[in-house]
């Protein structure tokens, strides 16, 4: 089972990852400081859990859970030094809520009911996008994709990989994908996962920040409403 770490304590990140290399059939897949950072590293790592800390700075536990509420994820157990979270940490879908200093036994009995519901739950199945590639026919997994941009004939899915050519529409693909995509903008589709936060201009645009790219794409005012409903929602 392939486990990340998500805590804003070096000395808590060092302490699990001890604690886990003592248990059986487990994998520490990474261990990052921040909410926003491991949002972004996610499809890349595909842990099967996460033991995720509350109270972070920027996108704390509780937020990041709710961002991912709704989709394909890893399951949660929370590690925190407050007990007064438990009740809307279970309300969130977390199997376990473990209390700092974690004590290898509870540990233990976290990850047997990670492998339970990990067993019990079936198997998403990945949806793809095929292009062209550098001249080649290709497809894409989804949740690789960072953002798309419509240019003149062709839709360009930009990827972690690369850069992927589709012939179909933004609306087509907005349709074909409605929990998979947001619009940003007539151009510019993203993976909702991908949407970081928003920045306001002096002139008044409102520029997108995404996990995994510098570009900035603007915002539409059409489109502004639902995009920080999204944000407030986590």
């Amino acid at each position: 089972m392939r486990v990340l770490i998500v805590d804003d304590e070096p000395l808590a990140r060092a302490r699990l990852a001890a604690l886990l290399s003592e248990c059986d059939e487990i994998t520490v897949a990474g261990s990052i400081g921040d909410g926003e950072a491991a949002l972004v590293a996610l499809s890349e790592l595909q842990p099967d859990l996460l033991l995720l800390d509350i109270n972070m700075p920027g996108l704390d536990g509780i937020a990041l859970a709710r961002r991912l509420a709704g989709q394909p994820r890893p399951q949660i157990v929370f590690c925190t030094a407050y007990e007064h979270y438990a009740v809307h940490a279970f309300d969130l879908g977390a199997i376990d809520y473990l209390l700092k200093p974690v004590r290898i036994e509870r540990l233990r009995d976290a990850l047997q009911r990670a492998r339970q519901r990990l067993a019990s739950t079936p198997r998403e199945h990945t949806r793809y996008l095929g292009g062209r590639q550098r001249g080649e026919q290709v497809r894409i997994a989804l949740d690789e994709v960072i953002y798309l941009l419509a240019e003149e004939k062709y839709v360009v899915v930009q990827h972690r990989g690369g850069q992927l050519l589709l012939e179909e529409s933004l609306r087509q693909l907005e349709e074909a994908y409605p929990e998979q995509l947001i619009r940003l903008h007539r151009n510019c589709l993203v993976p909702p996962q991908r949407l970081l936060g928003l920045k306001t201009l002096t002139d008044g645009r409102v520029l997108a920040r995404l996990g995994g790219t510098d570009l900035t794409p603007e915002v539409s005012r059409r489109n502004l409403p639902a995009l920080r409903k999204l944000l407030r929602m986590g």
